[in-house]
């Protein structure tokens, strides 16, 4: 059902209330202007011409018509295209789509849509051979719009031949080839055009869209008003055209469906061939007709690879063969310009004939000869000419306008059977209804004998002058009387009619007057044989077998070929058929208005579209008995929310009794009838009764049903986060066990090697396990560190962690730091490094009181240096939280003491000096060399060591040691340079000043000591 409650305007026309011209206007303007330019008849799409471009054929939009119903969806070119596709594919049955409508009115365009719509529904499995067929057929389009459509002063791309096409599919729905088939070339258009028009757009794309080389080559220039056959309608350009585009576009499409550069060039030298012809002029020479320029004609030979003289005399004489002998007829200059006009007609048809026959190979169905395969079902797409009502109407618009008839006959007989044939099935009794049949305008054009193409054919075969004049004359004669034609001369008070010029048929869609005057040539379409001859003697291949005919003996008397209105009513005869074969759906087109705007609708011009096009005769039809039809489990799904019998599911029977419930809930019992799977609806408003129950329910069965999806989603979320987590669980158990494993069978020997496991590599461990694994690697190395030191009495132990300290700062920068020997630390207190040990035990004793320390780290003797560059002998003392400088001699305490925290860095030199600078933070650094009585080791690394390790504990973090030759000191806040010399005739170490203002600090030459263990176990085994 296409009607919905945000639509704009009703959908479907069979549910207006009111069938009437004037209701169906109103509600086809209402939903044009409301931006919706497809609405439903039924299954009957009816397409108005936006003018504009609208964003409505998108994947998205393909998503939302793919695989739906036609009433799910709002009108679309989509459903129309997917429900033919799907009868086709379900149903195994053939399906064709037949698009109408007057020039303008978008069916190109349609039938375009369409294409790509099956060609994006198509082919999931992304076939390779499948994708290059839907190429193929979407790229013929090009080719065919290129040398069949014109710009006509109603639409800037019509289409001025008809087309169906045949799109073959596999038993998966995919498509295999097709087959194309072409109805009544305009032909006329070639060498004539109206004021405003264009001729076919292949011209116009030669002249202004090919390369410079190639124009040349065909020896063009880029100006249409220099050839007489292309500027008799006086536009050359048109702003929504670009020709230059379109010949790439046309070249790259023949590219595509695999067309030889040769045979490419060929259609273009045509093409330019029957431009130069244009320009062929006749003059007369007493009683000979001659050509005024042999110029062009050398050009016009040259191009179509044929003999100029050749061409000369077949455009200037006509043989003629009768009782075995051969007459040579000069032409007058009126019957050269005629067959010239007619041999440029017929080369451009033959090349349209030629081309489609091309494009029918490259999209053959393999394994067949331009039939059906047994295995393929096959959707047809008629885009053929709509009913043409023009100021001067020809022979051309006689025929389109008949083959109109015969559509629209067979649109009514088909949709009366389908209706019949569903009553039938239904088990309703059929209604007769009244419809206007237009058999009878159908028998007015081709009834034998009495038909007006019947009179025309015997005219043609009359021997003698036989004149359109005499044809009317004759068709007065054998028409009097018939209700749907008249003529001046049956009717002379009708002064619309110009009497022996013009005649009048009453269509289904209207009054046409047609001018005979052209009726006559235009149905014999003669070709003398001459032009078939030359054209076969080319040199060119593909021309050679475009003209067969031209092989047959110049002396032989062949057949009348023909008639073209005769061949027009054959091929229409053969479509109608079939087009009956197949289950048809029907695209309606209709053009807002003639100005080509996007918001202008034209109220007359539609309603003699809609009339012609028989849109409210087959509303009536539709809607004789009942307005709406539909299954009845689809019509359940639909509407079971608005019971609550059959809410959320009916358990009591079948689908029908389901409906009836619910129809006799709601009071409807009496506008519905049911069929055998169907429910018969009659009247409109109880649909939209039924509708507007439904959106009552809907927004809350919305809520309702989000409510389920979200706690649905959430507990499968839940369950998923608990699985996770479990399998978490597991997987972490799996990879703690594994780590362990690898842990133990690593470390299983670990006490018997000789590093303790040093150099063991730990197994990565997972990331559950990484402080674990750093608290065990802690544990190993403490475990490590206990088996080395348990050799080691504990009672040396704190000077083990001063060495430990000096190594840290000192290992690999100093050669030798005092690590073989037992560092006594309080030297002062040792008899052998001084006689007053007494005094310095009291002077440290009253210091212990006063300044609240509890023992004294290190002390020893040393030599400073301060800022005025003098020397001095002191005695320096390491406490845990500060440095003392003490006098030699009374041992008191000088200058205060020297917090841990004021200690910024220590430097020391790399040699085996007692050299050692403590930076303090006020930068007046204390520079001091260590006065050892032992002279193997200055005790400098000993001194590092309790620095550093006091100062670790004091402050919580590491002083920094520099180890470097050329010592960086502040004294008296300047930057003071010392330089280290080992000097092996000095006995004592010494400061002094160096011309520029640095120090030379000046020591004795030693050599490391590398004595053996002196009470402390040296190294075991690399420790």
């Amino acid at each position: 059902m296409a009607s919905y409650v945000d639509e704009v305007g009703i959908g479907d026309f069979v549910l207006l209330d009111e069938i009437t011209t004037e209701s169906f206007l109103v509600n086809l303007q209402k939903r044009f202007s409301g931006g919706k330019i497809y609405s439903y008849i039924g299954e009957v799409c009816i397409s108005v011409n936006p003018y504009r471009t609208v964003n409505i054929y998108g994947q998205e939009y393909v998503n939302q018509y793919k695989g739906r119903e036609i009433f799910e969806r709002p009108p679309h070119l989509f459903a129309i295209g997917d429900a033919a596709y799907k009868t086709m594919k379900r149903r195994g049955k053939d399906t064709c789509i037949v698009i109408s409508g007057e020039s303008g009115s978008g069916k190109t365009e349609a039938s375009k849509i369409l294409m790509r719509y099956l060609a994006a529904v198509t082919n999931i499995s992304g076939q390779q051979e499948i994708e290059r067929v839907k190429n193929v057929l979407l790229q013929s389009n090009a080719i065919l719009e290129a040398f069949g459509n014109a710009k006509t002063n109603r639409n800037d791309n019509s289409s001025r031949f008809g087309k169906y096409m045949d799109i073959h599919f596999d038993f998966k729905g995919d498509p295999l080839g097709g087959q194309i088939s072409n109805y009544l070339l305009e032909k006329s258009r070639v060498i004539m055009q109206q004021s405003g028009e264009r001729n076919f757009h292949s011209f116009y794309q030669l002249l202004l869209g090919c390369p410079d080389p190639e124009l040349s080559k065909f020896q063009l220039t880029r100006d249409p008003n220099h050839y007489h056959y292309v500027r008799q309608g006086g536009v050359s350009k048109v702003d929504s055209i670009s020709d230059r585009a379109d010949y790439k576009s046309v070249q790259s499409a023949f590219k595509t469906m695999g067309f030889p550069q040769d045979a490419i060039d060929t259609i273009w030298r045509v093409v330019a061939a029957v431009l130069h012809l244009g320009n062929v002029d006749f003059k007369t020479d007493g009683d000979r007709t001659q050509i005024k320029d042999t110029t062009t004609l050398t050009k016009v030979a040259t191009l179509l690879n044929i003999e100029k003289e050749a061409l000369n005399k077949a455009l200037s004489h006509r043989v003629i063969a009768a009782g075995g002998e051969v007459l040579h007829k000069g032409h007058t200059s009126s019957e050269a310009i005629y067959g010239r006009d007619a041999f440029a007609k017929a080369i451009y048809d033959r090349l349209f004939t030629w081309i489609v026959d091309q494009v029918n190979k490259a999209i053959q169905v393999s394994g067949s000869e331009g039939g059906k395969t047994i295995n393929s079902t096959v959707i047809g797409v008629l885009d053929i000419y709509g009913f043409e009502i023009f100021d001067r109407n020809s022979f051309e618009q006689f025929c389109i306008n008949y083959c109109n008839e015969k559509l629209q006959q067979l649109f009514i007989e088909l949709v009366l059977k389908q209706e019949q044939e569903e009553y039938q099935r239904e088990g309703i009794k059929w209604q007769n209804i009244d419809y206007f049949n237009n058999q009878v305008i159908c028998n007015l054009v081709e009834e034998s004998h009495r038909g007006i193409l019947s009179i025309l054919d015997e005219a043609c075969l009359n021997v003698g002058k036989v004149t359109d004049n005499m044809v009317l004359d004759s068709m007065d004669q054998k028409l009097r009387g018939h209700l749907h034609y008249s003529s001046r001369k049956l009717n002379p008070s009708d002064k619309e009619l110009k009497h022996g010029e013009e005649f009048r048929i009453k269509h289904y869609a209207g009054d046409v007057i047609y001018c005979i005057n052209g009726f006559l040539d235009k149905n014999k379409d003669t070709l003398f044989q001459d032009f078939k001859r030359v054209l076969y003697s080319s040199s060119n291949a593909y021309l050679k077998e475009m003209w067969p005919e031209g092989a047959q003996n110049i002396y032989k008397t062949t057949k009348r070929p023909l008639t073209a209105g005769t061949l027009f009513k054959n091929s229409m005869i053969l479509l109608v058929k079939n087009l009956t074969s197949k289950e048809p759906y029907y695209v309606r087109c209709i053009k807002p208005n003639d100005q080509k705007s996007p918001v202008l609708f034209d109220v007359e011009r539609v309603t003699h579209q809609v009339n012609y096009l028989g849109l409210l005769e087959n509303v009536r039809v539709r809607r004789a008995g009942f307005a709406y039809r539909q299954s009845y489990d689809r019509f359940l799904r639909r509407y079971k929310m608005i019971s609550q019998y059959t809410w959320p599911n009916f358990h009591g029977g079948s689908d029908k009794e389901a409906v009836q419930i619910l129809i006799k809930e709601q009071n409807l019992s009496q506008d519905v009838v049911y069929g055998k799977t169907k429910i018969f609806v009659s009247s409109p408003r109880t649909l939209f009764m039924l509708e507007q129950a439904r959106a009552k329910l809907i927004p809350g069965i919305v809520i309702f049903l989000q409510k389920l999806w979200r706690g649905y989603i959430c507990r499968q979320r839940y369950k998923r986060v608990v699985a996770v987590y479990r399998i978490m669980r597991y997987y972490r158990r799996y990879k703690m066990k594994a780590f362990v494993k690898e842990l133990v069978t690593a470390f299983r020997n670990v006490k018997q090697m000789p590093d303790y496991g040093k150099r063991l590599r730990w197994p990565a461990p997972p990331p559950v396990l990484k402080q674990t694994t750093a608290m065990l690697k802690a544990i190993h190395e403490r475990w490590r560190a206990w088996m080395i030191l348990r050799v080691i009495p504990q009672s040396d132990w704190p000077q083990l962690r001063l060495k430990v300290a000096a190594c840290d700062v000192l290992r690999g920068k100093r050669p030798d730091y005092g690590l073989w020997r037992k560092w006594e630390g309080d030297y002062l207190s040792l008899t052998s490094e001084h006689g007053a040990v007494q005094k310095y035990s009291t002077a440290i004793n009253n210091m212990k009181n006063k300044e609240k320390f509890r023992k004294v780290a290190f002390s020893c003797l040393v030599r400073k240096i301060n800022k005025h560059n003098k020397m001095a002998d002191r005695a320096i003392v390491v406490t845990e939280s500060a440095i003392y400088k003490l006098d030699q001699k009374s041992f008191k305490s000088m200058s205060g003491k020297i917090a841990l925290q004021d200690i910024s860095a220590l430097t020391v030199s790399s040699g085996y000096d007692g050299l050692i600078v403590i930076h303090l933070q006020g930068g007046n650094d204390l520079v001091v060399s260590l006065l050892s009585s032992d002279l193997e080791d200055p005790r400098v690394g000993e001194a590092v060591g309790v620095i550093c390790h006091n100062y670790r504990v004091n402050q919580r973090r590491d002083l920094r040691v520099v180890v470097s030759d050329n010592v960086q000191c502040m004294l008296g806040k300047k930057q003071r340079l010392i330089q280290v010399q080992a000097l092996p005739n000095v006995s004592i170490v010494s400061f002094t000043k160096n011309p520029s203002g640095d120090l030379s600090y000046s020591c004795p030459l030693r050599e490391p000591a590398g004595k053996g263990h002196n009470g402390i176990k040296s190294v075991k085994n690399g420790y």
